[in-house]
């Protein structure tokens, strides 16, 4: 054989291993795309988080179709939050009470949890990158009350953060009297990047009793539909001991959740929604989790 065939065969060679590596790394961000992913929490009759369940005691469905779930996580997974701190003007006289609930929460991190927080106003901003570490940075102690708000563009750069992290079980904890003022991105867009990032949103409503009652009732529904759309939980305004439990519970329930994964049987991926409906075989349990997706195309 001559030194120019071997070496056109070495060529060859090389260029079908590349194709079939091709083939595979595409077939690996195929399926990943597909997965969809639910982080649940599961309560009794009294209020109280369940554990213990397995796999086999759940069933979840799309679009009223069963599926199979192909991934399950129990309680103890690590999980990666985003804590948002509203500072725009309207909340000059509760970001210290805000400053005081994200130290609280960083307080309940485990050494396996990640979390980042970001102030908004007028644009959003990091204070501290993600870290397992309970250290309170000094920049959040620089924060103040000023300029307008970007409320959902805050949740949605958050969710674009969130889709990097490896961790499945992703979460956002919104403080914010609800009120937005000059963002780019509508609620349905913010709502569609938190989904698709498979994060749960938990919101605070920081609003004060002396707000005008109009307008605090259709920014805490805004609050209240980014976490029920998501499986998360709205938080009436709350002050000092109450605060702190809050937050407490936030991350103590972030450690006690359930997170299940599958690959959806219909092949229609026109970007409509999707309604899940997660199942509990045992009687008298609560499920909260997301209450859909939109099928979007793999890209």
């Amino acid at each position: 054989m001559s030194f120019r065939l071997s070496a056109w065969l070495v060529i060859i060679h090389i260029i079908v291993i590349g194709q079939v590596a091709r083939a595979q790394d595409e077939t690996v961000v195929k399926v990943d795309s597909t997965l969809v992913v639910l982080n649940a929490v599961v309560i009794d009759r009294h209020g109280r988080h369940v554990s213990g369940l397995s796999k086999k005691d759940f069933s979840v469905f799309d679009n009223s179709a069963e599926q199979k779930i192909s991934f399950f996580a129990a309680e103890e997974s690590p999980f990666a939050a985003v804590v948002l701190i509203d500072t725009s003007g309207s909340m000059e006289e509760r970001v210290t009470l805000a400053r005081a609930a994200a130290i609280r929460f960083l307080d309940g991190l485990r050494p396996s949890d990640n979390a980042a927080i970001y102030s908004f106003d007028s644009k959003v901003s990091l204070v501290r990158p993600f870290s397992n570490s309970r250290d309170v940075p000094e920049q959040l102690f620089d924060v103040k009350a000023r300029g307008m708000t970007v409320l959902n563009d805050a949740i949605y750069e958050a969710s674009i953060e969130l889709e990097k992290k490896p961790e499945k079980r992703r979460a956002i904890i919104v403080l914010s009297d609800g009120m937005d003022t000059t963002s780019r991105r509508n609620e349905e867009k913010t709502l569609k990047a938190a989904l698709t990032a498979n994060a749960v949103i938990y919101t605070v409503d920081m609003s004060t009793a002396d707000s005008n009652v109009a307008q605090r009732s259709r920014n805490q529904g805004t609050l209240k539909k980014f976490a029920e759309k998501t499986g998360g939980t709205f938080v009436a305004t709350p002050g000092g001991a109450a605060m702190r439990e809050a937050f407490k519970n936030i991350a103590d329930e972030l450690g006690l959740q359930y997170t299940l994964g599958y690959e959806p049987t219909s092949s229609e991926r026109d970007g409509k929604w999707h309604a899940i409906e997660l199942r509990v075989a045992r009687p008298g349990l609560t499920i909260r989790t997301r209450k859909g997706y939109n099928a979007f195309k793999p890209s």
